[in-house]
């Protein structure tokens, strides 16, 4: 399965005349737009609707908005950028389609999480503005992911009764490793700013999908004020609970574990398989590579820890975030703790 395949359109067709339209349209509006230098040099970043994108991933997000048509039975996966995301899928993909196919048969055995569950304006949006969605996904409901922002998702996500499950992360360990992450994306003739010039980038919120607080707290408002149609997760209390939390997952999806799974070890079963230690062992996952891209599928499992970031930051850092934090969640009901001592000067 690759979700990112699309047919070829034949020379002059309706559908080729679409995209070279679509390709006009987005190139002037790139244009009218504010635009910041991106953390690797070289590339560059625009603000839409109060959020950072890369010229070419913004192109698929306003296709989406314009054309995504939610049923009321999808499940729609949100998070910003290195907040769990690929444990996030892995975990709704195996809890969710849990009774359609064997425990020795679980796709992400020989799949990589984002091949299975695609990103809308990653994988979906891709290569067409308007792409058949009824082929997009094999398994049903639907099930589909996005770094989007709640208020810039389609209409029909937030009008509908389909799912939003939604999961943020310590700013701080967000930060470092998204830094990581642009760092093993770049080639060799692309520089990354240095850790304290890309930390005051995020402080201002310009990295792709930023600001980060305001994306948490479109969110977090979200699920105080409709909780049946989205679910608040933390990183941090996966990694403290992940049974108790899977158990509230399967609630909120509609599907929630049976006693007689409770006691087969269902549930610790879907955690063990969903493990950053499992997945990150696995062959594909070792020597894969997007089809649609060419990222290999290596670069999504660096630690996985909770509190990495205090190998890496000075106590400056700290206090600036965390008086940014203090700034941002005043007053919200929603809190992060930066609990560890940093080990550098």
């Amino acid at each position: 399965m690759d979700t990112a395949t699309t047919s070829k359109a034949e020379i002059g067709s309706p559908i080729q005349d679409v995209d070279k339209s679509w390709d006009d349209e987005h190139q002037q509006l790139l244009q009218t737009l504010p635009e910041e230098q991106e953390w690797v040099s070289g590339s560059s970043l625009h603000l839409y609707q109060g959020f950072w994108y890369l010229p070419l991933v913004l192109k698929h997000v306003i296709s989406c908005q314009r054309h995504f048509q939610a049923s009321d039975s999808d499940v729609i996966i949100a998070t910003p950028p290195k907040c769990g995301t690929t444990w996030l899928k892995a975990l709704t993909f195996s809890t969710l389609y849990r009774n359609q196919f064997t425990r020795d048969e679980n796709p992400l055995l020989t799949f990589n999480p984002h091949r299975l569950l695609p990103s809308l304006e990653y994988g979906v949006y891709l290569n067409k503005p308007c792409p058949d969605l009824d082929n997009i996904c094999v398994y049903k409901p639907r099930l589909f992911a996005t770094h989007v922002p709640y208020a810039s998702l389609p209409t029909s996500i937030k009008d509908s009764d389909c799912k939003i499950v939604y999961m943020c992360r310590n700013p701080m360990d967000m930060f470092i490793s998204f830094w990581h992450f642009r760092d093993m994306l770049r080639v060799e003739s692309k520089e990354l700013l240095s850790l304290h010039k890309a930390f005051d980038k995020f402080c201002h919120g310009i990295y792709a999908h930023g600001p980060f607080f305001e994306h948490v707290l479109g969110y977090w408002k979200a699920s105080q004020e409709n909780p049946n149609k989205v679910l608040f997760l933390k990183y941090e209390d996966l990694k403290e609970d992940i049974s108790c939390q899977l158990m509230h997952l399967a609630m909120f999806l509609g599907v929630p574990f049976t006693e007689d799974e409770k006691k087969g070890g269902v549930v610790e079963e879907i955690a063990n398989i969903c493990s950053f230690e499992k997945l990150k062992e696995l062959e594909v996952n070792k020597n894969g590579s997007s089809q649609s891209n060419g990222i290999p599928y290596k670069v999504f499992f660096r630690k996985g820890k909770v509190g990495d970031w205090s190998n890496c930051v000075t106590p400056s850092m700290v206090e600036r975030l965390e008086k940014l934090i203090q700034e941002k969640l005043n007053n919200s009901g929603l809190t992060f703790k930066l609990s560890c001592k940093t080990s550098k000067p």
